[in-house]
């Protein structure tokens, strides 16, 4: 693998997953549009699910929710979600089953999330972080892989029980 660090991430991701979704209300566009031009610059395929255009009016469950669907289906391996704060992003990707989500703005668990996790979606606010840490964020993200540790396959098994339940138990 090439040395030079800024390579050596985007050669692995590159490897891992060719087709990334990108979703992003008003309070995203800006770094969404930002992200998406340096996914495509870096040789990913990127499938947009809005905003095409900043309008104060639009709603992120309108974008976030066919990006998870698209996540939780396979059509795309990960996705990125950006509203202002990224708590409404995830809060929403979450709801669709299949889908482990969170808000990211720092790197540990950019790489943590996938490794035990096996996170499949990353929400940023887009008013909270800058482009240069939502890119390092992004491409940790991406070339984060899940250990399936037997601790970590059990516990993601509980948490997709509750996909398939109406009303949960008390834990």
């Amino acid at each position: 693998m090439n040395k030079d660090t800024r390579a050596g991430p985007l050669m692995a991701l590159t490897q891992i997953c060719q087709r990334v979704g990108i979703a992003a209300d008003h309070g995203g566009y800006e770094l969404k549009e930002y992200l998406a031009k340096s996914l495509r610059e870096a040789g990913y395929e990127v499938v947009g699910f809005g905003d095409r255009e900043p309008n104060v009016n639009d709603d992120y469950p309108d974008y976030v929710v066919p990006l998870a669907c698209a996540v939780g289906s396979g059509e795309v391996a990960r996705g990125v979600a950006i509203c202002g704060s990224g708590v409404g992003a995830s809060v929403c990707a979450n709801k669709v089953a299949g889908v482990r989500a969170s808000l990211i703005h720092e790197h540990f668990s950019a790489h943590q999330g996938v490794e035990d996790d096996n996170l499949n979606m990353i929400c940023l606010g887009g008013q909270v972080v800058g482009h240069a840490l939502a890119w390092e964020l992004v491409q940790t993200f991406l070339t984060a892989r899940f250990s399936g540790a037997e601790r970590h396959c059990r516990r993601l098994a509980k948490v997709a029980a509750l996909e398939n339940t109406a009303t949960t138990k008390s834990l």
